[in-house]
């Protein structure tokens, strides 16, 4: 009965995640553009941080709470969920164009963030108050970058005739009409049920990972990471469906980005702990892959920034594969 309970509480706090992570995205989004913030600059960052939120509160609940093996697993594993099971799922719904040189030109970023996400970790198998302090300054310089870079790009553009289709995109994505006091009220209604799911799923999964003898952290690379992933899986598929290709991509970029340094540095500041084995030889291995594919397969096409359904199919069946590998990690 009480292994019943914990699993209702996961699938609850999956639930009210997705839900919340939706209402807290919304409320920003439109008090920030009744304030004058342009669209461009609300989709790179208050979107962005949106889509991580969950994974962001679970990490640090987790971390607080004296699992820090279950704050970096979700951090890791959302990152490999992101690319191999949302991207792939994407890609065979409707292969991705990309046109956006914002969207391109995150792509090295990204890299960069997981360089140096690996090279902390890897120096001493230790995720330190350092580490994340690097992690969460490296974030805020990364971000204000693209912002400036994405405001002159844009500019240039608008003098240009010509317009940036990441720009168009968000236009049309970001509530214009909304009121600011219903506005602040899905923000901080978004923010309550953040914290609320966050915790609910967290007690969950642990009961569910003592119940089962597995660790926190491959606890934390499978039920979880998949289920804070799942706020990107739906926004990238109706971002698609929509013909909204920029959007769909760039959500998983910044997801990964934030997840890398946000949700890792935030670990490392409220609870530093040594690394399990397995994260430094598989888990981040994996994830550098992973990224690493992700850039060849924009680019390394005669139809640059495509992304078939072939390609979607084979992201699928190494997701499936990794996951394999952790359950018989697991149960072994």
């Amino acid at each position: 009965m009480s292994i019943l309970i914990d699993l209702i509480a996961i699938l609850a706090g999956f639930a009210l995640l997705i839900w919340s992570a939706d209402l807290f995205v919304t409320g920003a989004s439109a008090t920030a553009r009744n304030l004058g913030v342009s669209p461009l600059v609300i989709g790179l960052t208050v979107v962005g941080m949106g889509t991580s939120a969950p994974e962001l509160l679970v990490s640090a609940i987790a971390s607080l709470g004296g699992n820090p093996g279950l704050a970096v697993g979700n951090a890791i594993g959302s990152n490999i969920t992101n690319i191999a099971l949302v991207l792939g799922a994407t890609a065979v719904v409707a292969p991705l164009w990309v046109h956006s040189s914002i969207i391109k030109r995150e792509y090295p970023l990204l890299f960069i963030a997981t360089l140096l996400a690996v090279l902390l970790l890897a120096f001493d198998n230790h995720l330190g108050l350092l580490d994340g302090a690097l992690m969460i300054l490296t974030l805020i310089a990364i971000m204000a970058w693209v912002v400036y870079r994405a405001l002159q790009q844009s500019k240039q553009a608008q003098l240009s005739t010509d317009i940036e289709p990441l720009t168009s995109e968000f236009e049309h994505e970001i509530p214009e009409d909304m009121a600011m006091q219903k506005a602040l009220l899905l923000l901080l209604a978004g923010i309550i049920l953040l914290l609320a799911s966050s915790k609910l799923l967290v007690w969950g999964a642990i009961n569910v990972a003592t119940f089962f003898g597995v660790s926190d952290l491959v606890i934390g690379l499978t039920i979880v990471a998949i289920g804070t992933s799942l706020p990107e899986l739906a926004a990238s598929i109706v971002s698609v469906r929509k013909g909204e290709h920029d959007i769909a991509l760039g959500n998983i970029i910044g997801s990964n980005m934030f997840n890398t340094l946000g949700v890792l540095g935030i670990a490392g500041l409220l609870q530093p702990a040594l690394l399990d084995d397995g994260v430094l030889i598989r888990d981040l291995l994996i994830m550098v892959i992973l990224t690493i594919a992700l850039f060849i397969m924009a680019y390394a096409h005669k139809r640059k920034g495509y992304i078939s359904r072939l390609k979607g199919a084979s992201l699928l069946a190494i997701f499936a594969a990794y996951q394999l590998i952790l359950y018989f990690t697991a149960i072994r």
